[in-house]
């Protein structure tokens, strides 16, 4: 019986015949997202059983990554605790044909509708970091010594960035994003099952963090300007692009919010001087882009 897998495209569900990927010999489904995305890396969406609850996103063909060309990590934490990317896979499909290897909290969408069941964990950000070392020393699997363990970023949006938040302290993250969140001033105004660090969490940060807004409409925008304010030890940045809470997470490959997110990941986990100065000087590209406003701390210059 002929596998198949579900091809994005023009906001249709198409049905397509699935030819094997070398990433995904053992997958239980998987999916291509707008043709593996638009970066030089063509990608493929996955469920691995060795990672319940967890989304993949990774290179199709792994045979260009290895010592002299590893794999960075970003971990992902979803919106309202969903325990699904669904709303963000389009987005963060994008960010892995950038080159990086993004594991996302949660149950693979097969199709874009809202997920219904039990609320995701901050629990699960750290089992796809462990999932990911784990795979990197494995002989026996696809992605043994391709991955860049010590080039893992965490981030989320809404819950999913509290979920970071919350696990912010965790030594093997290089970087922290938080995208549409931030921690509550008045936890009154919280959804059941969130985590609720208090402000003093921030002070467990020890690597550069950017948070990337949807401006003053957007719900969260209060709590996280307060929280990249309060940053002062490491290099912060707060991104802010007008759309409103719900982001452009949605929008074709991702929409205008993979602008920075890409960028940032690109200048953490690779060093990339290009994408550093998205951020770095006083007319930072970011600043330059339209519809952007931009804050920094110093020491991000």
């Amino acid at each position: 019986m002929k596998k198949f897998s579900f091809l994005l495209m023009a906001g249709a569900l198409a049905l397509v015949a699935c030819t094997p990927k070398p990433v995904a010999p053992n997958a239980t489904q998987s999916l291509v997202v707008e043709d593996g995305g638009t970066g030089p890396v063509k990608v493929l969406m996955l469920e691995d059983p060795t990672l319940e609850a967890h989304t993949i996103f990774a290179p199709q063909d792994l045979s260009a990554f290895g010592k002299k060309n590893l794999l960075p990590v970003l971990v992902w934490g979803n919106g309202a605790c969903t325990n699904s990317p669904w709303e963000h896979f389009k987005f963060l499909n994008e960010i892995a044909s950038q080159g990086f290897l993004v594991i996302a909290t949660g149950y693979i969408p097969m199709e874009e509708k809202p997920y219904r069941g039990p609320q995701s964990t901050s629990a699960q950000q750290i089992e796809s970091i462990e999932w990911a070392i784990a795979q990197n020393a494995d002989k026996n699997s696809p992605y043994y010594g391709r991955i860049d363990v010590n080039a893992i970023a965490a981030a989320g949006m809404s819950c999913g960035g509290l979920q970071t938040l919350d696990n912010s302290g965790d030594p093997r993250i290089k970087t922290i994003m938080i995208c549409n969140s931030g921690l509550f001033s008045n936890p009154a105004g919280a959804v059941p099952g969130m985590p609720m660090p208090e402000k003093e969490k921030l002070q467990d940060i020890q690597v550069p963090i950017i948070y990337i807004l949807g401006g003053e409409t957007d719900i969260a925008y209060a709590n996280g300007m307060d929280d990249f304010h309060r940053i002062t030890k490491v290099p912060a940045f707060a991104a802010n692009y007008p759309v409103g809470h719900g982001g452009t997470y949605r929008e074709a490959h991702g929409g205008e919010f993979t602008v920075p997110a890409i960028a940032w990941l690109k200048w953490q986990l690779k060093g990339d001087k290009e994408a550093a100065k998205m951020f770095q000087g006083e007319a930072c590209g970011l600043s330059q882009r339209e519809g952007w406003t931009v804050e920094k701390n110093a020491l991000i210059d």
